[in-house]
């Protein structure tokens, strides 16, 4: 397939692509396609496999924060390419202080010459006080105050006004010239927030550029309260919706061969039941009428029962989560789906694919 470079140094849209003096490898494709590193490997294998993805022709690479810092790896991915965006997807806010993660991004943003977006998420509770050792309360209220001290902060940094941020949670009130950097030359990163319920997705439409939306989702629950929900945030802001963006992991069961799609609808029917089985997700399944199953599921990973549990996962729910076929059909799918309705996608899938496969999708993608 062709690849399309884009000069060093474009600018980083709101959306996360880049700049219209720049010719996007997504062209001919409804959104932009992104690639999540693997978040298993140190920085620099990370920043190879970055290289790697951008010669594949994908515009955008993110980073998890699970074994390593995200922040880390996409700084070196940030040294191995030149037109990729590079996303934290996501950096566990709550982890840190807002002028520890507006210093570091403002560094990235730096580094990688106005690729850099900053993707928050707020992880859940055990987590943020017992693995992290720090405060956890009312999340979607903690991160819209969180998303507003930091751009407070770059705000100070850029105009040279004194910070004056006080908040329930956050209270930043002193910044010297001498730890002042200035004005980035880049403009500051936007902010994406990660969200699944409708509280957050809210906080999203109020303070961010974009929402980062879970695996765990469907088109329709996109439509019906995904997109409502970031509508309603931004309302309640004086802010435009028509800008903000929604990115999402889908779910594809792809292959070329009979055996191959096989073993590829079981891993993901068993990565669905995993997530279905999960309470906090039962409201995309209550939306498609489907409580009856994450009972079931629910009750089966108590047991125990996980390699059961992909079983109780029909083709109809399958079809509702999963873009399933060879590589042009789902590009297909993928395509029906979220033109319009999404401006990034990525790529979900619990099993290898095989380079020529993955190869074969972007290039239905693009048309």
């Amino acid at each position: 397939m062709p690849i399309v470079t884009y000069p060093r140094g474009s600018a980083v849209r709101q959306d996360g692509g880049v700049s219209d003096d720049a010719t996007t490898a997504s062209a001919s494709a409804p959104f932009l396609i992104d690639a999540g590193g693997d978040a298993g490997t140190d920085p620099r294998a990370f920043a190879t496999g970055a290289a790697d993805l951008e010669q594949a022709g994908f515009d955008g690479i993110f980073a998890a924060e699970t074994k390593h810092d995200p922040f880390v790896s996409l700084t070196a991915a940030a040294m191995r390419t030149e037109r990729v965006s590079l996303m934290t997807g996501i950096a566990v806010a709550f982890a840190r202080s807002p002028m520890t993660v507006a210093e570091t991004a403002n560094d990235l943003q730096l580094v990688s010459g106005g690729r850099f977006i900053l993707g928050l998420g707020s992880q859940i509770r055990p987590h943020i006080e017992r693995r992290f050792s720090m405060p956890w309360s009312a999340p979607a209220a903690r991160m819209r105050e969180f998303i507003a001290a930091v751009r407070a902060i770059w705000s100070s940094w850029e105009t040279g006004e004194r910070l004056a941020f006080e908040g329930e949670h956050y209270r930043h009130t002193l910044m010297s010239p001498f730890f002042s950097p200035g004005p980035n030359p880049h403009g500051n990163p936007p902010i994406w927030v990660a969200a699944v319920g409708e509280r957050m997705t809210e906080t999203a439409g109020a303070v961010a550029d974009g929402v980062l939306a879970h695996t765990f989702t469907t088109a329709r629950y996109l439509r019906e309260v995904t997109r409502p929900a970031l509508e309603r945030g931004a309302a309640s802001a004086g802010r435009d919706a028509t800008g903000l963006g929604i990115s999402v992991p889908a779910f594809i069961a792809v292959g070329e061969t009979d055996a191959e799609l096989a073993a590829a609808i079981r891993a993901t029917k068993a990565q669905i039941a995993f997530y279905g089985s999960t309470p906090d997700y039962l409201p995309v399944l209550a939306l498609h009428g489907w409580e009856g199953v994450h009972e079931q599921l629910h009750a089966a990973s108590r047991r125990g029962e996980w390699t059961q549990m992909g079983e109780l996962v029909d083709d109809e729910m399958l079809a509702a989560f999963a873009a399933v076929g060879t590589p042009a059909e789902v590009a297909a799918q993928l395509r029906e789906r979220f033109s319009g309705l999404v401006s990034r996608l990525s790529f979900s899938a619990s099993y290898p694919i095989r380079p020529e496969v993955q190869a074969a999708l972007l290039a239905g993608l693009r048309g």
